[in-house]
C-alpha cells in the first residue's frame, strides 16, 4: 500500500522512542534500538513501513551532515597534537584486524574484493558508543576521553581515504576517462572550497555572526552547495561536504555551527540506520550469521587486549589502557556506511554487505552491555559506576 511520508516518519519516530526506552533500560546504544526497528517494521517482517528507497534518500542527508560535522572537528591544533602516540596505535591496531577480516571473509568463500572491504569495515570502532557512553566529570575519564577520541579521529580519517578509493574504483569501471576527471576534481575542490571560506565565508561570518539564524542557514547552505558541487564534478557527497566541513574548521565558529547542526544530523541519522535495518533481509542473514558470529568475536574478544597492549607500549597505564580498549572493542557505524557505499557502487555483493552490517549489530549489542557493566557511563548499573 502506499503511504505517506509524514505517517512513515510518525512510524519511525514513535517506534523509535519506545524502543530507545527500551534500549536505555537495558543499557544499550540507542541506534541499536533504530536498526532494529527497521527490522521489525521494516518489508522483511511486518511492513509497515514499504517504501525503505525514500528513507534511504531521506537519510543520505544525514550522512552528508555527519561527515560535515567530522570535517568541523578535524581542527588543525588537534590534527597535529594527535600525530604521535596514537598515530602508531591507530595504524597499528588498523592493520592488524584489516588483516584478520580479510582472512575471514577468505576463509567463508569471499572474493578478494569482498574480503578487502570486509577487512577495511573490520578496522574501525564506534564513534557513537565510544563517546556517548564515556563521562566527563573526572580527570582520569577526562583523560581517558582525549585518548579515545585521539584513535577515533584518526579512524576516521582512514575511513574517508576508503571512501575515496571506492568511489575511484567504481569510476575506474565506468571508464579511465572518468577516473581521471575524479582524480583531478578533487585538488580543484579543495582548493576551490578553502579559497571560497577564506575570502568569502570569512567575511560573512564576521560580519553577521550575532545572528544565529543566518549562521545556521549558512552552514547548512555550504554544506549541501559543496555535496552538490562535489557530485557533479564525479565525486561523492559525502566527500563534499567533508571537505566543506575541513574548509571551516580553522573558524572560531566552527565549533558554534557543529553543535547548532547536531540535532538536524541527529533527525537524518535515525532515518539512516531504519532504513539500513529495514533493508536487512532474514534470509540473507541467516546465511551469514556463521561468519557475522567469527568477525564479531574477533572485535569484541581481540580489539581490547591488543589496544591495552599498543597503549601501554606507548606509556599509558594498564587500568587506562584496559578501559580505553574496552570502550573500543566494537565495529564502528563507519563501517555500515562503507559496506552502504561500497553496495552502491557495486563494488561488493549484497551477501558482503549483510555480513558487515550483521556484524557490526552483533557488537554494538555486546560491547554497549559489557561496558554499561563494568565502566562508569552515564547510565551504569550500580550508583558507584555512576560516581566513579
Amino acid at each position: 500500500m502506499d503511504q505517506s511520508i509524514v505517517f512513515s516518519v510518525f512510524l519511525i519516530f514513535t517506534g523509535a522512542a519506545v524502543l530507545a526506552t527500551a534500549a536505555l533500560y537495558a543499557r544499550q546504544s540507542m541506534l541499536v534500538a533504530y536498526i532494529l526497528l527497521g527490522m521489525l517494521i521494516g518489508p522483511s517482517a511486518l511492513g509497515l513501513v514499504n517504501d525503505v528507497e525514500l528513507l534511504r534518500d531521506l537519510s543520505h542527508v544525514g550522512i552528508v551532515f555527519l561527515l560535515f560535522l567530522l570535517g568541523l572537528n578535524l581542527h588543525p591544533q588537534d590534527l597535529w597534537r594527535l600525530l604521535g602516540k596514537a598515530t602508531f596505535v591507530t595504524l597499528g591496531s588498523s592493520l592488524l584486524f584489516a588483516l584478520l577480516g580479510g582472512i575471514t571473509a577468505t576463509l567463508f568463500g569471499y572474493n578478494l574484493v569482498d574480503s578487502l572491504v570486509i577487512g577495511a569495515a573490520l578496522m574501525f570502532s564506534s564513534t557513537i558508543i565510544g563517546l556517548k557512553l564515556l563521562p566527563s566529570t573526572v580527570l582520569h575519564h577526562q583523560h581517558t576521553g582525549e585518548i579515545i577520541i585521539s584513535v577515533l579521529l584518526l579512524q576516521d580519517l582512514i575511513a574517508i581515504l576508503i571512501m575515496l578509493v571506492l568511489h575511484g574504483m567504481a569510476g575506474a569501471s565506468a571508464g579511465w576517462e572518468h577516473a581521471t576527471l575524479v582524480t583531478l576534481a578533487l585538488p580543484a575542490v579543495l582548493i576551490f572550497a578553502f579559497a571560497f571560506s577564506r575570502y568569502v565565508l570569512t567575511r560573512l561570518l564576521a560580519r553577521f555572526d550575532t545572528i544565529q539564524e543566518y549562521i545556521f542557514l549558512l552552514a547548512i547552505g555550504w554544506c549541501l552547495g559543496m555535496a552538490e558541487l562535489a557530485q557533479a564534478l564525479g565525486l561523492s557527497a559525502e566527500i563534499g561536504a567533508f571537505i566543506a566541513g575541513i574548509a571551516v574548521a580553522t573558524e572560531p565558529i566552527s565549533r558554534f555551527i557543529a553543535e547548532r547542526l547536531k540535532p538536524l544530523r541527529d533527525f537524518f541519522l535515525v532515518v539512516f540506520f531504519f532504513s539500513l535495518g529495514a533493508g536487512l533481509e532474514f534470509s540473507a542473514m541467516q546465511t551469514v550469521l556463521p561468519a557475522a558470529i567469527v568477525l564479531a568475536l574477533i572485535s569484541l574478544v581481540l580489539k581490547p587486549p591488543v589496544f591495552k597492549l599498543l597503549w601501554v607500549r606507548q606509556g599509558e597505564t594498564a587500568a587506562t589502557s584496559a578501559e580505553v580498549g574496552a570502550r573500543l572493542g566494537q565495529i564502528s557505524e563507519f563501517s555500515l556506511l562503507i559496506a552502504v557505499l561500497a553496495t552502491q557502487h557495486a563494488v561488493i555483493s549484497m551477501q558482503a554487505s549483510y555480513l558487515i552490517q550483521l556484524a557490526t549489530l552483533i557488537t554494538f549489542i555486546v560491547s554497549s552491555y559489557f561496558i554499561v557493566l563494568r565502566y562508569p557511563t552515564p547510565m551504569a548499573v550500580s550508583d558507584r559506576l555512576r560516581r566513579d
